[in-house]
């Protein structure tokens, strides 16, 4: 199977099933001296992982990442990295009873079509059980970004359904209103607009007692980023970054800045107006509103970087749905084992690491086209 490796300057590559021994990245181009330790990637992959509250799948898994190559001395070496983390929990009885049904809205059926044979158990490598090493390599990403000019992705929850948070200003968003509420307690759902969080709690609720599911929005923001990333065609910044969304489970959208709301503005009311804020060497050029999301021409302008995935609803339902079997005969199912109400909240970890990784591969090849040749 191809198409495992992702990034130029600063690329992954990972392998691993759901209901395999376990999944693992490996990344090329990580610059040396980046202190790293499996500490360091407990912390998202603790946002990642199942289990993590009532609201999202029951399967019990640490996630327990194993360093195998690339770090001494709790700094990185400048050589390739490999993370391991290790699959506990896997019931694959629960899909001996599907594995001839083509399960609807899952890639059971185009997996078939593409190689002639399958893992069912769970999705295989179509699982979102893979997303667990492209968050470790996020990890190691945003330390590149923050280290190289202080920047940071920060993601949250903007829609659950139909409730839809108010968030005035993206970029002021910090990771302690996402991840905790006013009292102190977890905001299991990771939406920053505090009022809404006990509605889609409400909702998602309701959704899985109905043996069903629901769907949303995530919003995903990065700040300090400087001008100048990305490239004018095909490797455009905005292009790079949908692809790295699009390759996530259940992204079935992105857009970026105001995105589909520019279809009924008017020139005059989209374009973003520049100024100058500043005096001497310090003076930096900026927009004083941000449609654009931080990206013209695919090239960073140095403001926020704004973008929004639409997540679908989880295919795997406990109702019955109408099917066919792999010969093609007609048949209903039902979609036993642990399985997100929504998948919303544990999605903000996994958009964040797609972010900081493309951020922190175009950061390095503009570096080395900035200062190889300086004017």
């Amino acid at each position: 199977m191809s198409g495992n490796s992702f990034g130029q300057a600063f690329r992954v590559t990972t392998a691993g099933e759901s209901h395999g021994p376990g999944n693992v990245v490996v990344i090329d181009g990580c610059p040396a001296g980046i202190p790293l330790t499996v500490e360091d990637l407990l912390v998202d992959l603790g946002r990642r992982k199942p289990g993590q509250s009532h609201i999202v799948t029951q399967r019990n898994e640490a996630d327990e990442p194993e360093i195998l190559a690339g770090v001494f001395e709790g700094e990185t070496t400048g050589t390739s990295i490999a993370i391991l983390v290790r699959n506990q929990d896997q019931k694959s009885r629960d899909y001996d009873a599907i594995k001839d049904k083509y399960r609807p809205g899952h890639a059971d059926f185009t997996f078939d079509q593409k190689y002639g044979r399958r893992d069912y158990r769970g999705g295989g490598r179509s699982s979102a059980r893979e997303t667990v090493a492209r968050v470790a390599a996020g990890v190691v990403a945003k330390k590149v970004l923050e280290r190289g000019f202080g920047g940071r992705v920060v993601g949250y929850v903007k829609q659950v359904g139909d409730i839809v948070a108010q968030v005035d200003d993206p970029s002021a968003v910090t990771l302690a209103q996402v991840e905790k509420l006013p009292d102190g307690g977890p905001n299991i759902v990771r939406c920053p607009d505090h009022a809404c969080v006990p509605r889609m709690i409400e909702l998602i609720e309701t959704l899985r007692k109905d043996q069903d599911s629901i769907g949303g929005v995530s919003e995903l923001v990065a700040t300090g980023v400087p001008a100048g990333l990305g490239e004018p065609v095909f490797d455009k910044l905005k292009a790079d970054l949908a692809k790295a969304l699009f390759s996530l489970p259940a992204v079935l959208g992105v857009e970026y800045g105001v995105g589909f709301g520019c279809a009924t503005l008017r020139g005059s009311e989209n374009n973003d107006a520049f100024f100058a804020e500043g005096a001497g060497a310090a003076r930096r050029v900026q927009t004083r509103t941000n449609r654009h999301g931080g990206m013209l021409g695919g090239i960073s302008s140095g403001m926020p970087i704004v973008l929004r995935a639409a997540i679908k609803p989880t295919s795997s339902l406990p109702r019955e749905q109408e099917t066919v079997t792999t010969s093609s005969e007609p048949t209903t199912i039902r979609t036993r084992g642990r399985h997100d109400p929504c998948l919303l909240p544990r999605f903000v970890p996994m958009g964040e690491a797609m972010v900081a990784l493309v951020l922190a591969d175009h950061w390095l090849r503009w570096c080395a086209q900035k200062y190889a040749f300086p004017r």
